[in-house]
């Protein structure tokens, strides 16, 4: 099978890129709580924010600005999802 470089997925991701995160539904790494990441603690702290499990207080997401970019990182959930509307 043929493979495309990550240019081929442009237009699916813009659509989720786009969207409303706090609506998106968050399944935790640590504990399997499953709920809108709306309901995530959130801490602002000297090098970004952090999002916690509101039910076992794991890391969810880090975001942090500098150096002119942003990062993401959200290796405490293991899936993302929110409500697909019909095209």
């Amino acid at each position: 099978m043929e493979h495309l470089d990550g240019n081929a997925a442009a237009g699916e991701l813009s659509e989720v890129f786009a969207l409303d995160v706090t609506t998106a539904v968050a399944t935790c790494a640590g504990c399997g709580t499953t709920g809108p990441l709306a309901q995530a603690m959130v801490y602002e702290a000297g090098m970004g924010t952090v999002l916690r499990c509101p039910a076992c207080d794991s890391v969810l997401l880090r975001y942090v600005r500098g150096g002119g970019q942003l990062r993401v990182e959200m290796r405490g959930v293991t899936v993302l999802r929110w409500r697909s509307e019909p095209r």
